[in-house]
């Protein structure tokens, strides 16, 4: 029996496991691999203490730091138990905790905090998978930086899609945005602030239908109304949604009308006793690698004060 269940090795799940290893909670952490949706970034240049560093250095980074603290070092003793390469299925209810069940095995544990993330929708289109992390990404905070001084479109548009274009506007010679109907989602204040700017087009009613490049994207092909139009551009910002990744929890949680699980943001917690969740999993307003460590070491503090109240 652990005392604590972490799911997920993103920066949450990894900031979670070194702070359980500190607090001696014996604990295992469940994930298919280490650093979440930014190891695909070329660059991430908002993680904090680090000016510039590629998303599977960051992996790299995160999985040495956890190990480094998983043993203890006079003892020997395994604080924290690393399962990597596995998937959890199941969270379910029992009279000690909690079981978690994975396609490797079965854990069980006192409490459980949730740090899976979510995955990015892509786009189903020819030469989407052969340019990815290639001029094709999904993070303006992360990468947009890489593209100063170049002409660069984003798909979406909704409110995700608008903030992305508004940071890249701060980098790139011109924006545009690609909407796939003729009613954009974005909040109207949105809208206006950010179509205000010189640099910045939106196309309504457009379809992406290709990407095209050499080793990096070079253009893409999208069709308005029947007709194919073709835009050079240097980097393509993919916003068409996130679906979170709380399969293993449905039934079980509360979640939200999108699948995010309903934290309390002073703490952490969901809707049932013993369980925690941070980052993008969750229905917090912002989604950050350092927003999602913070809020992971906040449901730490009340896990470990949680389990200090229940010990008999």
């Amino acid at each position: 029996m652990y005392d604590l269940a972490i799911i997920g090795g993103g920066p949450a799940g990894v900031a979670a496991g070194v702070y359980a290893s500190r607090k001696r909670l014996k604990t295992v952490l469940i994930t298919k691999d280490f650093g979440g949706q930014s190891i695909d970034s070329l660059g991430i240049e908002n993680w904090i203490g680090t000016v510039n560093i590629p998303g599977a250095q960051l992996a790299k980074d995160l999985e040495m730091h956890l190990r480094a603290y998983a043993t203890d070092a006079k003892t020997g003793k395994v604080i924290v138990d690393i399962k990597t390469g596995e998937l959890c299925q199941l969270i379910t209810k029992t009279a000690a905790g909690f079981s978690i069940t994975t396609n490797k095995g079965s854990y069980e544990a006192r409490t459980v905090l949730m740090t899976a993330g979510s995955h990015r929708r892509k786009l189903a289109i020819p030469g989407a998978d052969t340019f990815e992390h290639k001029g094709l990404t999904y993070c303006a905070s992360c990468d947009g930086p890489l593209f100063t001084g170049q002409d660069v479109v984003v798909v979406g548009g909704g409110n995700a899609g608008f903030e992305s274009a508004a940071q890249l506007l701060a980098y790139c010679k011109t924006v545009t945005l690609l909407n796939r109907s003729a009613n954009l989602r974005a909040d109207p204040s949105t809208i206006a602030s950010v179509t205000a700017a010189p640099n910045m087009k939106v196309v309504l009613n457009a379809v992406p239908k290709e990407i095209k490049g050499d080793k990096f994207v070079n253009a893409i092909v999208y069709t308005v109304d029947g007709k194919d139009m073709e835009l050079p551009v240097a980097g393509i910002f993919v916003e068409i949604g996130a679906l979170p990744t709380t399969e293993f929890a449905k039934g079980l949680v509360t979640l939200d009308d999108y699948d995010r699980v309903i934290v309390d943001p002073r703490t952490q917690r969901t809707s049932v006793d013993g369980i925690w969740a941070a980052g993008d999993c969750t229905d917090g307003l912002y989604h950050q690698n350092n927003i999602a460590a913070g809020d992971s070491v906040k449901a730490l503090e009340d896990i470990y004060i949680w389990i200090k109240k229940n010990t008999k």
